[in-house]
């Protein structure tokens, strides 16, 4: 049997990280289009535009909020029109997706400079494509990952604590769609079977959280960095991103898919609603009572939500979470790399269970 596992050409994480970026992307080109979400725009680049100007020539554009078929185009017409040879995202997940998107039309190298934990986004070859109203509409899958990932510690550290949850969330489903896929023989998102160290990764992925992600949280609630922060960064990052993409990805992230057609889902993140896929395929699969307790206490430890309420489904009718279940097992969806068949049925019974047992764990805390 044919394996296969893909990884990011560098990554480099910690303290001051980012003040190594412009000697980083002097490696990859000389004229650089960066895109850069507002907040990054405002308060991460002004302090390095300079140091960066010394190393390539650089030309800075404002993310327009959503991973879009419409934004790329924009992006791509602006950076061609530049001569850029190299492109860099700056800040949250959509913002990189696109810059990765960028970088695949005009086939030059990208780096990423994820300014939140909220995802593993970074380190993976592919980009989310989203409609201009928020819901996932496919995947673009790239020929391969970034050249560079460069994460600065200290800016996760000053980021929203929720945003630090959200990426353990994202990253809670990595072991549990990469299992799914080695009992079902699933292929990955490269289309190969996932390898000895891809499943490794992904569960070291689960372990580091469970270790290390209330120490972690306290640690970005004060604003520092700690040995604990810089594991659940880079398991967030580095260890989900490897876990799904090269171990593959199965109920947890077609359920998510789902949640996003309910648009009062839109306000809560990523990793939020993937965290009530994770509860939902426990109870697809036939999960030991412990291993749902584990889980369950370490949402409610961290703060992720466990409940349907928790993601702003306050009215979770049969009409709604029928509506969900058959987004998330339409044809072709990662649902059905699980290791048994799964019907719109089965999701909405999960999905209940889940949210009752939820209900019950949050009435104990």
């Amino acid at each position: 049997m044919i394996t296969g596992t893909i990884f990011p050409g560098r990554y480099i994480q910690g303290v001051r990280a980012v003040e190594r970026l412009g000697q980083e992307l002097k490696r990859l080109g000389g004229n650089a289009f960066m895109v850069a979400d507002p907040f990054a725009a405002d308060h991460i680049v002004p302090p390095i535009v300079e140091e960066l100007g010394k190393q390539v020539t650089l030309q800075v554009e404002r993310f327009g909020g959503e991973c879009s078929v419409r934004e790329i185009e924009r992006l791509v017409g602006l950076a061609r029109s530049h001569g850029s040879d190299l492109v860099v995202g700056i800040g949250g997940g959509k913002a990189l997706d696109t810059a990765k998107a960028v970088a695949h039309h005009l086939k030059v190298p990208v780096a990423v400079v994820p300014t939140i934990a909220s995802t593993d986004a970074p380190c993976s070859a592919l980009s989310v494509i989203y409609s201009e109203a928020g819901e996932v509409e496919n995947y673009l899958f790239l020929p391969e990952n970034p050249q560079l990932v460069l994460v600065d510690s200290e800016i996760i550290a000053k980021a929203p604590t929720r945003l630090l949850v959200a990426g353990m969330g994202d990253a809670l489903s990595t072991w549990f769609e990469a299992r799914a896929c080695k009992q079902s023989f699933s292929k990955n998102v490269i289309g190969e079977h996932g390898s000895m160290t891809a499943y490794a990764i992904a569960e070291l992925c689960y372990h580091t959280l469970l270790d290390h992600g209330v120490a972690a949280k306290a640690a970005c609630d004060c604003e520092v960095v700690v040995p604990a922060l810089e594991h659940i960064i880079e398991a967030n990052t580095l260890l989900s991103g490897i876990g799904f993409e090269s171990g593959g990805l199965g109920a947890c992230h077609a359920i998510h898919n789902g949640l996003t057609v309910l648009p009062e889902t839109h306000d809560s993140w990523h990793g939020e609603k993937v965290t009530l896929g994770v509860l939902a395929a426990l109870f697809l699969g036939d999960h030991p009572r412990e291993t749902i307790e584990e889980v369950y206490d370490f949402c409610l430890a961290v703060g992720l939500p466990v409940t349907l309420q928790g993601i702003g489904v306050t009215d979770p009718s049969d009409e709604k979470l029928m509506k969900v279940a058959m987004r998330a097992c339409q044809e072709g969806e990662t649902i059905h790399n699980e290791p048994r068949p799964v019907t719109p049925e089965a999701v909405v019974a999960a999905l209940r269970t889940a949210d009752a047992e939820g209900r019950r764990y949050s009435a104990e805390d």
